[in-house]
């Protein structure tokens, strides 16, 4: 059985109605991850980081400052193309793209909804490609033998643990909305089974005064 360790990015550029505009990181963003990285010291130390290629997702493992442990990318650890099924959305069902958190809450098990049925757009990746890509990531990952800290982004995270617990798509949406920026999360591979062993843990956001930086965009 491999242990393998997956955090969120930092908090992005919430508000964007893109991806390029939302494809960093906020300044709290980079405070997230420093902070992250301040409370990663003090453990066992990790051989290697794997990130996606996302700016946010680079930007996320630069500013833990893991001094010594060598940053590798994958792609296959990037986000789904969220505002790519959200604007297939609109085209074929008029729903509009939101433009608040309380819309975005009620759009995400639309989008994922559909997106799971096969109805989005031929051009865009569909929601079997996305799953053999996440999961075929952590297999490479765990075959290679190192201990590795993997930063990406909700949608990967909330998906292993669909994945690995068995959920639908309406608690899945739950999951994904509630993956908190710059989280800790373990899962276990054995053979090809997948177990979830920790979510959403956030040790580096618990001090009273960093209260305001427990964010989810």
């Amino acid at each position: 059985m491999v242990e393998l360790t997956l955090v969120r990015h930092g908090q992005a550029q919430t508000g964007a109605t893109d991806e390029a505009s939302y494809d960093s990181l906020s300044d709290l963003g980079h405070q997230q991850a420093r902070w992250l990285g301040a409370g990663l010291r003090d453990l066992e130390p990790y051989d290697r980081i794997v990130s996606g290629t996302l700016t946010r997702q680079i930007e996320t493992a630069q500013s833990m400052g893991l001094a010594g442990v060598a940053h590798e990318t994958d792609a296959r650890l990037n986000e789904l193309d969220y505002f790519g099924l959200a604007e297939s959305l609109r085209m074929s069902q008029g729903i509009e793209i939101p433009r608040d958190i309380q819309s975005f809450a009620l759009h995400v098990p639309q989008v994922l909804q559909v997106w799971k049925s096969g109805e989005m757009h031929p051009d865009l990746e569909t929601y079997e490609q996305f799953c053999d890509r996440i999961t075929g990531a952590l297999h490479d990952v765990a075959a290679d033998g190192r201990r590795s800290l993997l930063v990406t982004s909700t949608g990967v995270i909330s998906t292993l643990t669909a994945l690995a617990l068995g959920l639908d798509t309406l608690k899945k949406s739950k999951v994904f909305l509630r993956v908190m920026n710059t989280s800790v999360h373990k899962f276990e591979l054995e053979n090809d089974d997948l177990h979830l062993a920790q979510f959403g843990a956030v040790a580096h956001l618990e001090h009273p005064d960093r209260k305001h930086a427990r964010t989810y965009g």
